[in-house]
C-alpha cells in the first residue's frame, strides 16, 4: 500500500526515526558556510517531510553551534537529543567543488565526537521509536562509538545504514562492522567494489555485487546510488533500477545521497513499494542538487513533492 506520512493530531503518538551522527557545517572556499553532516542533512528532510525526528549529536559551547540550534529550532526540529561540548568545537568539514563535485577535509576531535552515551539515552526515554538511521563518521572515535552501540542495545529497532567512506576516518572494519543485520543499508557504487574487495567477494558487476553484499552481511535491502547513472535497489526480490531526474541547473552535488535517504526513510516509514520509494528518492536528490548545500529551508519544496506524490497515490 502507498501511503502518505503527515504529522498525526490524534491520540496515538506516532514513531519516530532516531538519527545518530554527526552535525557540522560545510565551509567553501568562497567563504560561505552551510549547516551539514549527513545525519543532520537526513533529520533536516525528515523535518521538512513531517517526520519528526529525533536527532542525537552534540555541538561546542560556540558561535557555530549556537547558530545550528538557531536553525533547528527554527525549523520545528526537536534539539533534545543534541548535547553541548564546552571543550570541543561543532564540527566543520572543508568542502571543495570540481565541475559541481566536491572533495572533502573533515577534520578531526570535532563535538559529535563526543556523545555522551547516558545523555542519549536519556534523550530517547519514552519515545516511541520507527528505526535508527546512522552513518559510519559519526562512530569514528570511541566515545560517540560507545554512545551508538548503547542506543542499539537500547531501542532494538531496525537500522538504516548509510556507509560514507572517508579515508582515513571511516575504516573498512568500521564500515563492515556496521552492515552486519542492518535491515536497510545505502552505499555508493564506488564502496560497494570497495567493500566486496575487503571482504574477498568475487569480481563481479555491481547489481552482481550488490546481491552478494547483502546476503554476506544478512541486509534485508541494499540501495547503492550511482551518480549520473542513478540508482538501483537489491532485496531478496531481486533488483529494481531507475535513472536520475534531470537537474534544471546544477548548483553542487554536496548532500544528493542524503536527500535519497531521506526519502527512502519516508517511504519504509509509510510502505511504499521499493520502484516507488526508488524513483521517488531520486526526483528528491535530483531536486537538492539545484539548492547551495545539502538542506533548503524552502518548506515549499517539501509540500511539492507530498502534494504530487499524494495525487499519484489518488488521494
Amino acid at each position: 500500500m502507498d501511503v502518505m506520512v503527515r504529522p498525526s493530531s490524534g491520540r496515538d503518538t506516532p514513531r519516530r526515526p532516531l538519527v545518530f551522527g554527526e552535525v557540522l557545517f560545510d565551509q567553501f572556499a568562497d567563504g560561505s558556510s552551510v549547516l551539514g553532516g549527513a545525519p543532520f542533512n537526513v533529520a533536516w528532510h525528515l523535518q521538512g517531510f513531517g517526520l519528526d525526528p529525533l536527532l542525537i549529536s552534540r555541538v561546542g559551547d560556540d558561535a557555530l553551534g549556537e547558530q545550528m540550534l538557531a536553525a533547528m529550532m527554527i525549523w520545528g526540529m526537536d534539539i533534545s537529543g543534541i548535547q553541548t561540548d564546552t571543550a570541543h568545537p561543532t564540527g566543520t568539514v572543508q568542502v571543495a567543488l570540481k565541475n559541481g563535485q566536491p572533495t572533502f577535509f573533515i577534520v578531526p576531535d570535532q563535538a559529535y565526537d563526543f556523545i555522551d552515551a547516558g545523555a542519549a539515552i536519556a534523550a530517547i526515554a519514552g519515545t516511541p521509536l520507527s528505526m535508527l538511521y546512522h552513518g559510519t563518521l559519526g562512530a569514528r572515535q570511541p566515545v560517540s562509538r560507545g554512545a551508538l552501540d548503547a542506543l542499539r542495545r537500547q531501542t532494538n529497532v531496525p537500522r538504516f545504514v548509510d556507509i560514507n567512506l572517508r579515508p582515513p576516518w571511516s575504516t573498512m572494519e568500521l564500515a563492515t562492522n556496521a552492515l552486519y543485520d542492518a535491515l536497510r543499508v545505502k552505499v555508493n557504487n564506488d564502496e560497494i567494489k570497495q567493500i566486496a574487495s575487503y571482504e574477498r567477494l568475487p569480481d563481479a558487476n555491481s547489481h552482481e555485487l550488490a546481491a552478494a553484499l547483502r546476503r554476506h552481511f544478512r541486509i534485508g535491502m541494499l540501495m547503492v546510488t550511482c551518480g549520473e547513472q542513478g540508482a538501483f535497489i537489491d532485496t531478496a526480490q531481486g533488483i529494481d533500477a531507475g535513472k536520475p531526474v534531470k537537474v534544471k541547473r546544477l548548483v553542487d552535488t554536496v548532500g544528493a545521497g542524503d536527500a535519497f535517504s531521506a526519502v527512502s526513510i519516508l517511504g519504509l516509514t509509510g510502505g511504499w513499494p521499493v520502484a516507488t520509494i526508488l524513483a521517488r528518492a531520486l526526483a528528491f536528490a535530483s531536486a537538492i542538487c539545484g539548492v547551495r548545500g545539502a538542506t533548503t529551508t524552502n518548506q515549499g519544496l517539501y509540500a511539492s513533492y507530498i502534494d504530487q506524490w499524494e495525487r499519484d497515490a489518488g488521494r
